[in-house]
């Protein structure tokens, strides 16, 4: 569950953030983003907001779709630079996705946005090896 400062809960707010902010789309969401100025005087902490329409599915379909975003981006939350605001629109490919691919859908929007690094965020495993490039290519067998 989100915390109710961590929440948008105004149509007002939702607007702001849909036309004024940039925005994202993969195959199951698009991520609208609006970023406030840092410099600004006691920025508040990061706000999402969820946008789940009929067109996902029924009723049980929709709060399914809306639960595993909700968690997904609170556990991102932390990670958004202060004052920064999100909507996040689910599309009717949501319906059928599992929580790892709303994920893997949530962090390459929230990159290409440039809302956090291209590293790995939270609750995507261990980082990678770096390659070797440098060695030679092996073309003999091993037995």
């Amino acid at each position: 569950m989100l915390p109710v400062a961590a929440r948008l809960r105004r149509s007002e707010d939702f607007r702001v953030v849909l036309r004024r902010g940039s925005r994202a789309g993969r195959r199951r969401l698009v991520v609208h983003a609006l970023t406030t100025d840092p410099s600004a005087a006691a920025p508040d902490a990061a706000r999402a907001g969820f946008v789940v329409s009929k067109a996902v599915g029924n009723s049980v379909v929709r709060h399914r779709v809306t639960r595993q975003l909700r968690h997904l981006v609170s556990a991102r939350l932390g990670t958004l630079p202060p004052g920064s605001s999100l909507v996040v629109r689910a599309l009717p490919p949501a319906a059928s996705a599992s929580s790892a691919e709303l994920g893997a859908d949530l962090d390459a929007a929230l990159r290409r946005l440039g809302l956090t690094s291209s590293r790995r965020t939270a609750g995507e495993g261990a980082p990678r090896q770096p390659r070797q490039q440098d060695a030679a290519p092996d073309h003999g067998s091993a037995v």
